[in-house]
Formats: structure tokens, sequence, C-alpha cells
């Protein structure tokens, strides 16, 4: 995967999104968003920008409010107050001509089984002005060999390869995808995120929502995560929460004769025992335990430096355990 670029954001304010002047080409732009359902608010003022060319992941437990601001952005449910554009447009009051600007994947779709791959995207492309070519869309998205293959016969990854091509060939300039990896076993999943990269490759921004960690930190320019309606942590995947900032672990089994003052911090452990130590800089820490195992001729059995995980930003930030259930409860 290619490398993302570690400065072009810190760490966000929780309930805070990105000076517009820092943003003068968006592709998403929320201020304030609120949706309440009777007493119920699900979305609490929330703060977002999206730039264009950009792969954006938005992540948080169920019941975060996800699923209800991205139906908002789609145009698929109205808000109950803040400012939203997507596009340049307000999704409320979208037209025929925005929709066919923004492509959709569902967590879950229906096609008629009877129908080829072939057929089902020419089908599709006829509702769009300037769609791509139909070969040339299943080509992209890695369907060539299926292409006259009816969709009640192709596989979970190859009927997600599908939906994304459906999504494609009307050529959006925005694609928006719920969850896209959802029930798909690792291989399929590794190939979905590369028909993914070559939707970032084509220039379009993608608006990705997802349940795995793995996923948001392989995909994503920039993430953010959702808890209670508002957007608690922004960043890149190495920036989140601060998490450039947060101290490794060393740990490794304590040699015989280590003196204690080289362990300054850690939990008592005999010789042998594992040790644990957390050092904002490892490698200074690691430098005279080194030294002193080289000088007295041993190592330092099991020796392990752990950074901080995007799993570990993610509970610290949502004091909760990642799910990966497949439905949300709006």
């Amino acid at each position: 995967m290619p490398m993302r670029d570690a400065a072009m954001t810190g760490a966000g304010r929780p309930g805070r999104a990105e000076d517009e002047d820092e943003v003068p080409d968006s592709a998403v732009r929320v201020r304030g968003l609120r949706k309440s359902y009777g007493t119920v608010e699900a979305v609490r003022g929330l703060d977002l920008t999206v730039r264009r060319g950009e792969v954006f992941a938005l992540l948080g437990p169920n019941g975060a409010g996800k699923t209800t601001t991205v139906e908002i952005l789609e145009g698929h449910r109205h808000r109950s107050g803040g400012e939203v554009s997507v596009l340049g447009t307000d999704p409320a009051r979208a037209t025929a001509a925005w929709r066919a600007r923004v492509g959709l994947v569902l967590q879950d779709s229906r096609m008629p089984p009877e129908l080829t791959v072939r057929e089902l995207v020419t089908r599709q492309a006829g509702f769009y002005p300037a769609p791509r070519g139909a070969d040339e869309t299943i080509e992209l998205i890695g369907l060539t060999g299926q292409r006259d293959r009816r969709a009640g016969k192709l596989s979970g990854g190859q009927r997600r390869r599908l939906d994304v091509a459906l999504a494609l060939v009307g050529d959006p300039e925005l694609v928006f995808l719920d969850e896209p990896t959802t029930g798909l076993d690792p291989a399929a999943r590794r190939r979905a995120w590369s028909m993914i990269e070559t939707v970032r490759e084509l220039g379009k921004t993608v608006f990705l929502t997802t349940h795995y960690l793995d996923e948001a930190e392989a995909l994503a320019d920039r993430l953010a995560v959702v808890v209670d309606g508002r957007v608690a942590a922004l960043g890149t995947p190495a920036t989140l929460g601060g998490r450039e900032t947060m101290p490794s672990e060393i740990r490794f089994r304590r040699p015989a004769g280590m003196p204690a003052d080289l362990l300054d911090g850690a939990a008592p452990a005999a010789a042998g025992e594992t040790v644990t130590l957390r050092a904002p800089d490892p490698a200074g820490r690691l430098g005279p335990l080194l030294d002193w195992a080289r000088d007295h001729g041993t190592g330092l059995p099991g020796l392990e430096i752990r950074r901080p995980t995007l799993e570990d930003v993610y509970l610290a930030v949502t004091g909760a355990a990642p799910t990966h259930r497949t439905e949300e409860t709006r």
C-alpha cells in the first residue's frame, strides 16, 4: 500500500473540524450537523471535512451516529440542523445531476440473480449522462473473467466487486463505501482493498465506513472516530488521538543480575520474569539496556518493542472494545 502523508493533518480536537481556510477544495463539508428521532439525538453537532481525492474513513461503535450521518450526506435522510455541502450542493436539495456525480456501495444490496455481470453494468450505465463503458468498468474492478456469469452464481467477493462496478460505471466524483468487506474471507478482503486503491488512483474521493481497524489503517488518508453523535478524534492513521506521541512498550525477560535502576518505572520482576517498560522514546530507553547486556555477555530474552496500535487509540477514544457487527443501530 502507498505510504500516507502523516503531515496532512494533526490529531483533531473533539467535536472540531479543520478550518475551511485549510481545506479550500473539499468534497464534503459538515458543520454543526444534528439529527433527532423524537427525544433521541443521534447526531449532536458533528463537524467534518473531506478533501477531494482522499480516502476518508469514518469509525465508531454501533449507535454512534455513523449511519445517520452517511445517509444525510447521501441525500437519503433529512437532518434536524446544521450545514452540509457535498460536492458543493446541499444533499437535502439534491438534483438528478448531483446524484449522477455520487456513487454508492451499500452494506447490503440485492440484484436480479438471473442477469449477468455485463447486463447489470450495462443497465446501470443507462441511468447516467456520461457513463464509463461497461466492459471498461468490468475490467477495472477485475471481473472480466466473470463478465458473462449470472449474478446469482458469483462468490461473495465477486458480488462486492460488482457492487463497486455499479457505483463506478456512472463515473462519479465521490464514492460512498458502506462496510465494503463485511462478511468476506481474509483473501477476498485483501482483493477488495486493492480494488479500493484502484478507485483512489482514478482520482475519486472515497468516503469509507468500516468496523475493521486494519482496513482503515491500510486504506485511509485520514479518519474520524464518532462517539455519541460527535467527532471525538480526527487525524491520519499515524496521528489519530496523539498516537505518534503515545509511549511504546518494551518487554523482555529480566536477565540475572540486571540492576533495578535500569528498570526504573517497571513493575518488580525477578530474574527470568517479563519486564514491561513504557517509554516515549523506545530507542533512548533501550540503549542503556543493550549496553548493559553486551557488557555482561548476555541478551534481553524475548525482547519485543510494541508501538501503540490504531486499536489502542480507538479504545482510548471510545472507551469500548471495537466491534465487527454488521448492523448498526442508528
